[in-house]
């Protein structure tokens, strides 16, 4: 059976997914995607630590060797990628009963688990498999279940949510097919390992290659949300379900950037890079995004928006450390990968549990909260000081690696700037942390804490925020062997 553990990360949540439309009852597939989803999270535990102890595994779809089938291949890099993923959506799927029942119509909850289930199979397959094009399958399978998720939302406007998404999502994509069938042209495969062997024997000024990346880059910058292609990301999040949100938001955007880490290191390499200054038009943009997203943050009412142009921000911080273009900056990004997963789906569910006992998430009318509701008000600073980078926090791991990164490479001039970014999540932190402690309750006074099944999992990902800023052992460790792998150039 552990042979065959790469695949079965995907196929378990992909066959799982029509028995809930098949038994068509809510609580029947929650119990599914509850399961599910802590099978795959067992998996991904079991291959991240077979490929620390024995290396690289590739899994042969029929037995085909690559580059002539399917390969999926699991490293360091992706298995530490398929580890967030599922563990977010074990803990979501244990968080989202009651907050799903409670914003979703009773009629379509089994729809919800349906597409859940779906999104997490995409996820996991576009981490997992070693095939460029198998890569556009899953990322496709991912997308159509989102905008599916993100229409349910009670409010109208969820539906023009998903639609703008969906046509922003089609345009990321047609980038990416084009970017890819510009690499076949040129090489004849599609499998990853291969496209390296082979592009490396081609003359880096071919335009065809450079044409071929700069499509690629422009696709999945749009998929991650990266400045100023972001613009369906805020409507997303704030009109999408509760649960919804709080997955994409630490799943969807980190996947996108494993895979343009992919395409970036593992197909082209470091050198091209280099050579075509690519990391400093991302260096450019991360920064104006860190600013913008922030400084647009702070003047929200709905607290959704605030957290979602917050994500444009450190989308920002995580391509930032890309752009560095050193073993330093590139582990700070990949383990801000994981904590920002952590910090922002801490505030997401805090959020959640707001939605489900107020109603709503507007500052304006939630005045004095923090007594009302002080456990889950509690997370939601903890969250914040994450966010802001106070150190024994997961934040402040990745501000310090950001940091080091840019005075290895010499900028300092960065180094300050991610400094004063910070002093902006402070400002919007500090707006709901005034309006839920110091204000007097008022109408909402007799409302108490949400169930006990959703502040268990929200305190779950909030410790977590306190123990990985403490013991970074696996965090910024894997992440380190992680970035050593892609410098080195290795597929």
């Amino acid at each position: 059976m552990s042979a065959h553990l790469p695949i079965l990360q995907i196929l378990i949540p992909l066959m799982a997914a029509p028995f809930c439309v098949v038994l068509r009852h809510r609580d029947i597939a929650w119990f599914i995607s509850l399961v599910v989803s802590l099978l795959c999270f067992a998996v991904s535990i079991m291959l991240l630590d077979r490929v620390l102890v024995e290396g690289v595994i590739s899994y042969y779809m029929g037995d085909w060797p690559a580059p002539w089938g399917i390969e999926f291949r699991i490293d360091v890099v992706n298995a530490y990628i398929l580890l967030i993923v599922s563990a977010i959506g074990a803990i979501v799927s244990l968080y989202g009963r009651h907050s799903v029942n409670k914003e979703i119509p009773k009629g379509q909850v089994y729809l919800f688990y349906t597409a859940f289930l779906l999104c997490l199979t995409g996820l996991l397959g576009m981490a997992a498999t070693g095939d460029a094009f198998n890569l556009f399958v899953f990322l496709e399978i991912s997308s159509l279940s989102t905008y599916a998720m993100i229409s349910l939302g009670k409010d109208r406007r969820a539906l023009t949510a998903a639609y703008q998404y969906l046509i922003m999502g089609t345009l990321g994509a047609t980038f990416y097919v084009i970017g890819l069938g510009l690499l076949y042209m040129m090489t004849g495969t599609l499998n990853i390992v291969d496209l390296h062997d082979k592009l490396v024997q081609l003359d880096d000024s071919i335009r065809t290659l450079k044409a071929a990346l700069a499509f690629l880059t422009v696709g999945l910058s749009l998929k991650l949300a990266l400045f100023p292609l972001h613009l369906w990301l805020p409507n997303a999040y704030t009109y999408a379900p509760s649960t919804v949100t709080a997955f994409l938001a630490a799943t969807a955007t980190k996947v996108a950037v494993y895979v343009m880490l992919r395409v970036f290191f593992s197909i082209f390499g470091i050198d091209m890079f280099e050579e075509i200054g690519l990391g400093d038009v991302i260096m450019v943009l991360a920064i104006v995004g860190m600013f913008t997203a922030s400084t647009v943050a702070i003047f929200q009412n709905n607290l959704k928006r605030m957290l979602a142009y917050s994500s444009v921000a450190q989308i920002g911080y995580i391509m930032l450390g890309v752009s560095f273009l050193n073993a330093t900056g590139l582990s700070a990004g990949l383990v801000h990968l994981l904590n920002h997963a952590i910090m922002k789906s801490t505030c997401f569910l805090a959020l959640g549990c707001v939605m489900y006992r107020m109603g709503t998430v507007r500052l304006s009318e939630l005045g004095g909260v923090g007594k009302t509701m002080p456990w889950t008000m509690g997370a939601f600073v903890i969250g914040g000081l994450s966010l802001i980078g106070v150190p024994l926090t997961v934040g402040f791991i990745s501000k310090w690696q950001l940091i080091s990164a840019a005075f290895q490479a010499d900028l300092m001039p960065v180094a300050f700037l991610i400094l004063l970014s910070s002093l902006l999540a402070v400002v919007y932190i500090w707006r709901v942390v005034e309006v839920a402690y110091f204000r007097t309750p008022t109408h909402h006074a007799g409302f108490k804490e949400a169930p006990l099944s959703m502040l268990i999992p929200l305190w779950i990902m909030a410790g977590a925020s306190i123990y990985f800023g403490i013991d970074t052992d696996m965090s910024l460790g894997v992440a380190q062997i992680a970035a050593d792998m892609l410098i080195g150039g290795t597929p």
